[in-house]
């Protein structure tokens, strides 16, 4: 048994292969992560731009000015314009290169071919420069950057419409026990309904890996054999269940006979002792405990960095901060504790402290606060470390 620094740092230290690709940029891409920097192919705007409708004009020192002509948004046609000349002008149109100023409509009186400025004129007022947002070469953004809506929109505005992100990974499910029942059928006595596949795949979803494949088991090892080789040919496998020493417990067996090599079983900590970690080839497994609770805390603070670097992520984790305790507490184990919190003002208060099993208290909590196993008594006001959940 190792203790939970070990097994972050082995977690983190595994080598990885994440996939890049080329992909369109549409809204399919939100949620993926650029592979590569990208360059402005172009300024932005591509040309001094009028910031909104009204009239361009070439400043003199009178208000009154002769109207030449008219340049709407996407129109190419050009004006030269001499002291005292202007134009009727939309927002987004080309400025004529003599034009040194924009007056919003509502600040001029226009009276056949001639106006009347009736507010003061700042030279470049209401004029976006040519590159005023970003010049030909600039960096748009990092390799790293996760592509939101607003990326999408910069990126084709640049005229880009195709880049190269990390592949979302394909995660694998392995569902085992003989005492699981899906959701809508009668119970037998000595049965429970499943729910660890659909909060793991929920919390994958929610993290922006939707490519997931839900394999069951039952508690014998052909079975268990037949869904981990399957399981396998993902990028990343989760299991959930049967790698503790029960007797109808296969699955570790089944990792050794398939060849998955094991980096460490069991972590000095509570909830998720039983934590596997290992991998075969670059497939990364963990065999996650069977409680759902234990379930997720495993999975945000181990399983979640190792997906991020499979995401080509450039944080790694959950959100972490440092947090008051809001009474105090005494560890009365000899095991390092994640626990559930409810945080108000950046100080936690620890809800269902030992209960691995509980949703409930999971649904409520906003962060999981780490206790080393070496601390036996805390103060209120200890300051702790952090996990923030993902709402």
């Amino acid at each position: 048994m190792i203790s939970v620094e070990e097994a972050q740092s082995i977690v983190a230290k595994t080598s990885i292969q994440p996939k890049i690709i080329s992909h369109s940029v549409d809204s399919s891409l939100c949620g993926m992560t650029l592979a590569e920097d990208i360059i402005a192919p172009m300024a932005l705007p591509p040309f001094s731009q009028s910031a909104m409708d009204g009239y361009a004009v070439r400043y003199h020192d009178k208000s009154t000015y002769d109207l030449v002509g008219e340049v709407q948004a996407g129109s190419n046609t050009t004006y030269h314009l001499n002291f005292g000349q202007a134009v009727r002008i939309f927002t987004g149109a080309k400025v004529p290169e003599t034009a040194n100023a924009v007056v919003m409509q509502e600040k001029v009186e226009q009276t056949d071919d001639n106006i009347e400025i009736l507010a003061p004129i700042i030279i470049g007022q209401s004029i976006r420069p040519k590159g005023g947002l970003l010049k030909q070469k600039d960096l748009v953004f990092s390799k790293g950057t996760l592509v939101n809506p607003a990326v999408i929109g910069l990126l084709l505005s640049l005229g880009i419409d195709k880049v190269f992100v990390f592949q979302r990974p394909t995660v694998a499910i392995v569902v085992t026990g003989d005492e699981l029942v899906p959701p809508g059928q009668t119970l037998e006595d000595g049965q429970v309904y499943e729910s660890n596949s659909c909060v793991l795949a929920s919390a994958l979803q929610q993290l922006g890996c939707s490519e997931t494949e839900l394999f069951y088991s039952r508690d014998n090892r052909k079975a268990t054999d037949i869904a981990l080789k399957q399981a396998l040919k993902k990028d990343l496998v989760l299991i959930s269940g049967g790698i503790s020493v029960g007797d109808y417990d296969f699955v570790g067996h089944s990792l050794v006979g398939l060849g998955v090599k094991t980096l460490f079983y069991k972590v000095r900590q509570k909830p998720g002792k039983p934590l596997f970690f290992g991998h075969k080839d670059h497939t990364p497994v963990f065999a996650l405990p069977g409680n759902p609770a234990s379930t997720l805390s495993c999975f945000y603070i181990y399983v979640v960095p190792l997906l991020h670097r499979l995401m080509g992520r450039s944080s790694l984790g959950l959100t972490q901060k440092k947090l008051r305790l809001a009474h105090s507490y005494i560890n009365k184990l000899d095991r390092a504790m994640f626990l559930k919190a409810k945080v108000v003002d950046s100080k936690a208060t620890v809800i269902d402290e030992l209960n691995s099993a509980s949703l409930q208290s999971f649904a409520n909590a906003d962060a999981l606060i780490y206790i080393d196993s070496e601390t036996k008594k805390l103060e209120a006001g200890s300051i702790l470390q952090a996990w923030i959940l993902p709402r």
